[in-house]
């Protein structure tokens, strides 16, 4: 497997951790009970928003000039480093009745929550830094799945595993290493 997989699985995984979409998979457990349907829900959801992210990711890429477009990404995963800190809220999802089933009701509302999500933006960034987006979306989906199938397994108590404050940070500081690494790297003062 190509070491973007691994990076982007492990960026991904710690930052959904305490994300909206981690929170939403926690409502939805808890509502619904069954957890097969939810979990297939998650990974449908997520293969498409974030192959459609890598995809955009790879084609923004090539369009932009290599040095600046360097710099963008890397102030991009500076910006998602400092995002990450900013903890979201259980008040502001909601756990809609299930018109269309369990899976639907779960793949449309992660589809929908994941747009414009962190850990979106960050399968965009990765997937313009390694210019792959097979491996990038793979991986991100593997990391949400890492960081989600136990929250709908384990309900809240998948929450108390760490404290957030402490998988925020050091989501942050991954974020932050990525970023000034690239833009070193960018800069020609990394080979």
């Amino acid at each position: 497997m190509d070491h973007s997989f691994w990076i982007s699985t492990f960026v991904v995984a710690l930052a959904e951790i305490g994300d909206k979409t981690q929170l939403l998979a926690i409502l939805l457990a808890a509502r619904f009970k069954r957890p097969i349907p939810i979990i297939l829900g998650i990974l449908v959801a997520t293969l498409a928003n974030h192959g459609l992210a890598a995809t955009l990711g790879y084609f923004v890429s090539g369009i932009l000039a290599a040095q600046w477009f360097g710099y963008v990404v890397g102030a991009s995963f500076l910006v998602m480093g400092a995002w990450i800190l900013v903890p979201d809220k259980a008040e502001e999802l909601d756990a809609k009745p299930p018109k269309f089933g369990i899976f639907a009701t779960t793949a449309i509302a992660f589809f929908l929550v994941e747009n414009g999500d962190k850990t979106q933006i960050a399968t965009v960034a990765l997937a313009a830094k390694y210019h792959d987006i097979f491996w990038v979306a793979a991986g991100t989906t593997a990391g949400m799945m890492l960081a989600n199938v136990p929250a709908v397994l384990l309900g809240e108590a998948a929450t108390k595993v760490a404290p957030m404050a402490v998988v925020r940070m050091a989501a942050a500081g991954l974020f932050a290493a990525i970023g000034v690494w690239t833009l070193l790297q960018t800069s020609g003062l990394l080979g």
